[in-house]
């Protein structure tokens, strides 16, 4: 009851998440608290202090670990120059795409990031959205390669990140500021691809170490990673991002998996945000057809002087 705790939280506090089992045991953080806290009473009717010692200092750690990661504000300066909503979403395969129509013009977001987005989900959110999101920055491709970032505003294209599932890029101006946008998806860690999910994550980090001093940035989508994942908390870090659903006191809302035996039970779907950006509200959104949850976040950009 106390070891594998120990092991994941150790792991965590380490900062290593490069080997399988590891950064799939982090995904369940949160929960190894669980069985520390059982052990710990059985330990003291048991009269073995000893056990009780240990199992103290892993539910003391482990509440360490999974208290939200980074600072609770940004620093944004000078007046609001306009406010935005930005929806992220992975639709499976396109299987959710049609849910996704409806969200949309249900929230009227600005822009909509739109992973596992296969070339009949293009079709269909142009045919659905081509009036209200004419513009859109797309990864042509099937299955889950494919993605798209749909705008209400022109888009002017930027390059997209390297993956194996498609990171579109681009830039739109609002409240008179040019926003530079990337849509996430590295591989997920799962056994056999973590060495490339480490290496795809390292790419986002490169990124927002690239454009940290450059203007507002907004990189958003279904990241594979928790706040619990070295790899993920290196691209806040370099970056000097901020993790919207953080900055809403939502960091520990689960957003996967919707699908299968068990709850949602990590937090791997994100918008980050540069520091131009006050985040007012995030919301999640369950979409039917897809197993990840929507994140809707509301924000305000500032003039930055």
């Amino acid at each position: 009851m106390v070891a594998v705790p120990t092991l994941v939280t150790g792991c965590r506090l380490l900062g290593t998440d490069a080997l399988t089992p590891v950064p799939q045991a982090l995904s369940f953080l949160p929960w190894l608290i669980v069985p520390a806290a059982l052990a710990l009473p059985l330990a003291l009717v048991a009269r073995r202090r000893l056990l009780a010692g240990w199992a103290a200092l892993v539910v003391g750690a482990t509440a360490w670990c999974v208290q939200p990661y980074g600072p609770g504000a940004t620093t944004a300066r000078g007046p609001v120059v306009e406010r935005l909503r930005v929806l992220t979403v992975n639709v499976e395969f396109g299987q959710a795409t049609d849910e996704l129509v409806t969200a949309v013009r249900r929230e009227r977001p600005h822009l909509v990031h739109v992973s596992e987005c296969d070339r009949a989900c293009v079709r269909t959110l142009t045919a659905a959205l081509g009036t209200s999101h004419p513009y859109r920055a797309v990864v042509d491709g099937e299955g889950s390669t494919g993605s798209a970032i749909l705008s209400t505003r022109p888009l002017t294209a930027r390059p997209p990140i390297p993956g194996a599932m498609g990171m579109p890029g681009a830039t739109a101006r609002f409240g008179g500021r040019e926003v530079e946008l990337r849509l996430a998806h590295p591989l997920p860690p799962l056994p056999g691809l973590v060495d490339r999910w480490k290496k795809e994550l390292g790419r986002l980090e490169r990124f927002a170490a690239a454009h940290r001093d450059s203007g507002p940035v907004l990189l958003a989508g279904d990241f594979n990673a928790s706040q619990d994942h070295a790899a993920f908390r290196s691209v806040l870090a370099t970056g000097r991002l901020h993790d919207a659903a953080r900055l809403a006191g939502s960091a520990r809302t689960p957003t996967w998996p919707r699908e299968g035996p068990l709850p949602p039970y990590v937090q791997i779907d994100h918008v980050l945000v540069s520091d131009d950006f006050r985040v007012r509200e995030v919301r999640f959104l369950d979409l039917a057809g897809s197993d990840h949850r929507a994140v809707l976040a509301e924000l305000d950009l500032h003039a930055g002087r």
